[in-house]
C-alpha cells in the first residue's frame, strides 16, 4: 500500500501526523495512504516557498516557461497512469479521469508556458501642477510583479485541472507555491510534484502539504509567509479563509459555490437544451459548481421539458466507473452521498415531485446516486436555493422574461447561468440582465480563454487564461519625466 510522504523545500518528508486512508468511491477500497501533516510542517513547507520566492522571481520568464512546458511533457508520459489514479481516487469516468482531469492538467501546464508580456506601456500625460509648480510631461509603465507565496488549496471533483489552474500560472508569474489538497484525492498532487521536480522546478518552489483535520488547511491560511490564498471549494470554507486573509491583508482568489440557473424559453431548441442540463447527472456525478441545476422553464415548454429531461435521467447508466458505457459514477464519500439523499428526501417534504430517480441504485459497495429530477419546485424551497452539489436538477416554470430574470437573480450564488432561446436577441439581452459571472447562451460549452468567476457568494476575482495571469500578479506603476 502506497504511503506517500509530504513534499516540502524539494525534500520528500515523513508526516508527523501519520497517514490516513484515500478511498476508491466506487468501490470502497484503499487506494493509497496520504500524509497527514502537522502545523509545523505546513509552516515548514510557506517557510521554504519564502525562501525560494526571491530566486524564482528573478528567473527570466522563458525558463519558468521551459519548467511548465516540461511538465506537461512529463504528464503525457504517465497519462493513463496518472489517469487511473485520479479515477480511483475520484470515482470519475475513465472518458473524465483521462480527458477532463489529467488531459486538462496537462494542458494548462502547456498554455501558462507561453510567455506573453509583463509590461503595458501608457500614454503620456501632461501635469499641469508639478512637484516645481510647472507643467512637466510624465511617462508611465504598467508592469506585473508576482504577489509572492502563493497557497493554493484545491477542490476534490478534479485532482488534475484545478490544482494546475493554479499552479501553473502562479510558477508563470514568478510566484511560489503551496498546494493544500483536497483530503478526498490528494495522491494525485503528489505525482504533479513529481512532474514538476523532474521537470526541473527548484526545491522550495513547489511544496504540497495534505491532510484531513482542518487545521492543515488553517495553518496553510495564517502562515506570515504566505501573501496569497487561491481556493476553490465551499462558499461556507472560503468565507472563513477570507477572514483571516482580510486581518492579514492578503490577496485572495476564490472560486466558491454555484446553483446555476438554466432559463428555458417557449422557442429554445428544447434537445440542445436537454442535452445541457443532462450534463448536470453525469458530469463529475454532479459535484460541479458551473451544472445548470436550477432550471427556470417558461409554461409553453414546461410539461416537454420536464418529460425528457426525465427520460433522460432514466436512460443513463449508473455504475463503476471503469465499465464501458457508464455515464455516472460515484459521489465523493458515503458522507456525500448521504448528504445528497438528503436534499432529495428533503424536496420531497417540501412538495416537489421526484420525475425521476430518486432512490439509491443497487450495488454492493460504492457511493451511488440516481439521476434525480425534482419538478413542481417552488423558489423558496431549500433544493431550490442550496448548492446540492450532487446527480440532481430542480425545475420551476415561470411565465414572462421578466419574470424569469427575477427568479434566476433570486440567489445567493452567481457563477455561471444558463439562457436557452431560439431568438438569439433575447438571449443576450437576457444574459446581460442576469447577475452571474458567466452565460452560456444554448451551450454548456466553456471557451477556456474566457474569465471564470463569480458575482455574490460564488467567488471573489477571476482566472483562466490570461485572466490567471493578472490574478497571480500585483500591478506596479512605474513613472518618469518625460
Amino acid at each position: 500500500m502506497d504511503r506517500q510522504r509530504l513534499f516540502i523545500g524539494g525534500a520528500w518528508v515523513e508526516p508527523d501526523g501519520g497517514h490516513y486512508e484515500v478511498i476508491d468511491p466506487a468501490t470502497e477500497a484503499i487506494v493509497g495512504r496520504a500524509p497527514e501533516a502537522s502545523r509545523d510542517q505546513v509552516h515548514a513547507a510557506t517557510a521554504a516557498a519564502r525562501e525560494a520566492f526571491e530566486t524564482w522571481s528573478r528567473t527570466p520568464a522563458e525558463e519558468r516557461a521551459a519548467v511548465l512546458d516540461r511538465t506537461a511533457e512529463i504528464i503525457q508520459r504517465n497519462f493513463l497512469s496518472y489517469a487511473d489514479l485520479a479515477q480511483a481516487e475520484s470515482g470519475a469516468t475513465t472518458g473524465t479521469a483521462r480527458g477532463m482531469q489529467v488531459g486538462v492538467g496537462a494542458a494548462r501546464f502547456r498554455r501558462y508556458a507561453r510567455v506573453e508580456p509583463v509590461e503595458q506601456a501608457l500614454p503620456p500625460q501632461i501635469n499641469e501642477a508639478g512637484p516645481f509648480g510647472r507643467a512637466a510631461v510624465m511617462g508611465a509603465l504598467a508592469v506585473r510583479r508576482p504577489v509572492g507565496v502563493v497557497t493554493c488549496i484545491t477542490s476534490y471533483n478534479n485532482p488534475w485541472a484545478n490544482p494546475a489552474g493554479k499552479i501553473a500560472p502562479a510558477l508563470a508569474m514568478g510566484n511560489t507555491v503551496v498546494v493544500k489538497p483536497a483530503p478526498q484525492d490528494p495522491l494525485s498532487v503528489y505525482r504533479m510534484a513529481e512532474a514538476l521536480e523532474a521537470a526541473g522546478a527548484p526545491p522550495g518552489v513547489v511544496n504540497v502539504v495534505s491532510g484531513s483535520r482542518a487545521e492543515v488547511g488553517e495553518a496553510a491560511v495564517d502562515s506570515p509567509d504566505v501573501d496569497m490564498v487561491s481556493f476553490t471549494g465551499s462558499t461556507a470554507v472560503g468565507q472563513r479563509i477570507a477572514e483571516v486573509c482580510g486581518r492579514h491583508m492578503k490577496r485572495q482568489l476564490m472560486e466558491l459555490g454555484g446553483k446555476g440557473a438554466a432559463v428555458v424559453f417557449d422557442d429554445a431548441d428544447v434537445g440542445s437544451a436537454v442535452s445541457g442540463i443532462g450534463t448536470t447527472f453525469s458530469f463529475y456525478s454532479g459535484q460541479i459548481c458551473t451544472a445548470p441545476t436550477r432550471v427556470l422553464a417558461q409554461r409553453g415548454v414546461y410539461d416537454r421539458l420536464v418529460e425528457q429531461l426525465a427520460a433522460y435521467a432514466g436512460h443513463l447508466k449508473v455504475g463503476d466507473p471503469r465499465e464501458q458505457g457508464t455515464v455516472v459514477g460515484p459521489v465523493i464519500s458515503a458522507a456525500h452521498r448521504d448528504r445528497v439523499e438528503s436534499y432529495v428526501e428533503l424536496g420531497r417534504k417540501e412538495g416537489a415531485r421526484v420525475a425521476a430517480g430518486g432512490e439509491r441504485p443497487p450495488s454492493d459497495h460504492g457511493f451511488y446516486v440516481s439521476p434525480t429530477l425534482l419538478a413542481d419546485c417552488t423558489p423558496d424551497m431549500r433544493v431550490v436555493r442550496e448548492e446540492i452539489f450532487g446527480p440532481v436538477v430542480v425545475v420551476l416554470p415561470f411565465d414572462e422574461e421578466g419574470e424569469a430574470i427575477a427568479l434566476a437573480n433570486d440567489s445567493d450564488y452567481g457563477l455561471i447561468d444558463y439562457v436557452w432561446s431560439g431568438d438569439v436577441a433575447r438571449a443576450f439581452r437576457v444574459a446581460g440582465r442576469l447577475r452571474a459571472g458567466g452565460v452560456g447562451i444554448n451551450t454548456v460549452g466553456r471557451n477556456m480563454e474566457a474569465p471564470f468567476g463569480g458575482f455574490k457568494k460564488s467567488g471573489v476575482g477571476r482566472d483562466v487564461g490570461s485572466y490567471a495571469l493578472h490574478a497571480y500578479s500585483e500591478v506596479q506603476a512605474l513613472v518618469w519625466p518625460g
